[in-house]
């Protein structure tokens, strides 16, 4: 399967599956989920985080530092919002991932059923992952995710810089969060495993398309609270809402791509053994002449 064509066809099985009411149902629930998370968050932690944030910036000077650092990047109507600027880059990464581990444990295995039955029936399952380790597979992967994301926080003074970092680290999170999921039911551990390394590239680049489209609910949801802090939970439920929807379609892609990499992946060790045979056969052939 060559790696291009792979990847647009999946894309063009997950565009149209995308739009079937049943998919559209899958995401009810983890936003569901989401939403009421996110509410009690909010409701009682945000206050406490910006009067944190609001005394560590007073008793450290760090309101004229970044109120000169923002002046000098030509982004100084920022200085009188930094605190809940801050606040929203904190609490993104969360968000992100209560959204992927609700995908992960509420839509993401139904979705592997869908395609499996509508595209792959005959493909055997050998039920190599598990909802446990997807959760931990989310949670490790999220790990290394927010330590990263944090060290770049400071690219948020140049918008486009940030854009292209936050979709790198989305790809590489979803390429493996994604490929676990959408191998758990069919693929053995060793053939993950094998998916994982052979596809690679691949996968990356499914994930780093989804992290252009998976960067939306995030601008909008730092955007939109800085300047509207009375919108917090509109708008808070608005990013759930999209984050959902990404990660749904991103399931759904890296479902077609991975099932489709591990029929090739068969078919090409089914073939091995006949191979053999005929290599055999074609010596036996000839110390008999």
């Amino acid at each position: 399967m060559g790696a291009t064509a792979g990847i647009m066809r999946a894309y063009g099985r997950a565009l149209v599956a995308q739009m079937s009411l049943r998919v559209v149902m899958l995401s009810v629930l983890p936003f569901v989920l989401s939403v009421l998370l996110w509410a009690g968050l909010l409701y009682m932690g945000i206050q406490p985080l910006m009067d944190y944030l609001q005394a560590v910036f007073t008793e450290y000077g760090l309101f004229q530092v970044s109120g000169s650092t923002l002046a000098a990047l030509g982004l100084g109507a920022l200085k009188t919002v930094i605190v809940p600027f801050i606040a929203m880059l904190l609490l993104l990464p969360l968000m992100i991932l209560t959204a992927l581990i609700f995908i992960g444990v509420a839509a993401m295995p139904a979705v592997e059923r869908l395609v499996g039955a509508r595209h792959f029936a005959q493909l055997q399952q050998k039920h190599g992952g598990s909802l446990a380790g997807s959760v931990l597979t989310a949670l490790r992967t999220f790990a290394i995710f927010i330590a990263v994301w944090l060290l770049t926080m400071p690219l948020y003074g140049f918008p486009p810089l940030a854009l292209v970092v936050h979709a790198l680290l989305w790809g590489w999170m979803s390429s493996r969060v994604m490929a676990y999921d959408a191998l758990a039911e069919y693929a053995s551990a060793e053939e993950r495993a094998t998916i994982q390394h052979e596809h690679r590239w691949p996968l990356l680049a499914i994930g780093v398309a989804s992290g252009v489209a998976g960067a939306i609910p995030g601008l909008i949801w730092v955007g939109g609270t800085v300047s509207l802090l009375f919108m917090m939970p509109f708008l808070a439920a608005l990013s759930i809402w999209l984050y959902v929807l990404v990660f749904i379609f991103s399931g759904l892609w890296f479902t077609y791509y991975c099932l489709e990499a591990l029929a090739t992946l068969r078919a090409r060790e089914a073939a091995i053994p006949s191979a053999l045979k005929e290599l055999v056969a074609e010596q036996a052939d000839t110390r008999s002449v």
